[in-house]
């Protein structure tokens, strides 16, 4: 892992860590964030970094920080896919 170091003023650190924290893990998410919505990195990275178990859970982080999840044609596609699959199974209650 790379480090990086940046020089923060004392009262803006000391302000900062009051309000987030962990300087070091708001910072990442802050980037992870940006990475994201910049489409530098996909959900799944996003995921990979932050340490969560379920896509569900990256989806809910994000929404938290006002962030549209990319979801496509293509995904739309993919879940209805396996929608039919797993009815198809007989894996999904019926309402």
């Amino acid at each position: 892992m790379q480090q990086i170091q940046i020089a923060l003023p004392d009262e803006l650190a000391s302000s900062l860590k009051e309000k987030w924290g962990n300087l070091e893990c708001k910072l990442i998410e802050i980037i992870v964030v940006e990475a994201y919505r910049e489409g530098s990195i996909s959900s799944g990275k996003l995921r990979e970094i932050l340490g969560f178990s379920t896509p569900l859970e990256a989806d809910k982080f994000l929404k938290a920080k006002g962030v549209d999840l990319d979801y496509d044609e293509e995904d739309f596609i993919s879940d209805r896919q396996a929608h039919q699959q797993l009815e198809q199974e007989g894996k999904l209650k019926k309402l």
